[in-house]
């Protein structure tokens, strides 16, 4: 990656980071429940038996009744953990993130190599992206170091791929360079955006 692409998309970074932070507590409480109802309606969703998603941090929207959700339908869940080793991220089978998941590398929760099961990536059918930013158009800004865009890159069979968002966290168009993957859907609060 260039150093101008570098430090445009850190810009940005800096930019939607600081918009989604502030939103007040109960804002962001309302708007993460109907981005995620959204994605709970989605059909793909419905007939997916293994569903990649992520246990979310910070000012992301909360995951956690999606991913109550999911498990409680007796959907297959994974969940990333970075591995040390190669510097990638590999779903791993939970069936209880209380349980099942211990503090990884920025305090993010990841699954307990212990307690769970790396899963075949070519048996996941769907996946919920993190970001930061994305267009209506699918193009995605992940929080710097890669790690979704390389594992989308390992897909033997690309899953459908969904990022659910803050309405705010779309932008006009996004710097990408050759190794940045789109998702098929952004959805928000407000809408659903297929990408093109």
């Amino acid at each position: 990656m260039t150093g101008a692409l570098s430090a445009r998309k850190t810009e940005l970074r800096k930019q939607v980071l600081a918009a989604r932070d502030a939103l007040a507590p109960a804002v962001r409480a309302d708007a993460s429940a109907r981005a995620l109802a959204r994605v709970a309606a989605l059909d793909a969703l419905h007939s997916a038996r293994c569903v990649m998603a992520y246990l979310s941090f910070g000012s992301e929207l909360d995951t956690a009744g999606l991913v109550r959700d999911l498990l409680a339908r007796g959907v297959r869940l994974a969940l990333p953990r970075i591995n040390a080793a190669t510097g990638e991220i590999d779903p791993w089978v939970v069936s209880d993130p209380a349980r099942d998941t211990v503090a990884g590398k920025w305090g993010l929760r990841e699954p307990d190599p212990a307690r769970c099961t790396l899963v075949d990536l070519a048996d996941i059918d769907f996946v919920l992206l993190p970001g930061v930013a994305f267009t209506v158009n699918g193009k995605r800004l992940g929080y710097g170091r890669g790690y979704y865009d390389r594992l989308i890159a390992r897909f033997p069979a690309r899953p459908v791929l969904v990022a659910a968002a803050f309405e705010l966290q779309l932008v006009p168009d996004l710097p990408t360079g050759p190794a940045d993957q789109r998702t098929d859907l952004v959805v928000t609060e407000k809408d659903a955006y297929l990408a093109c």
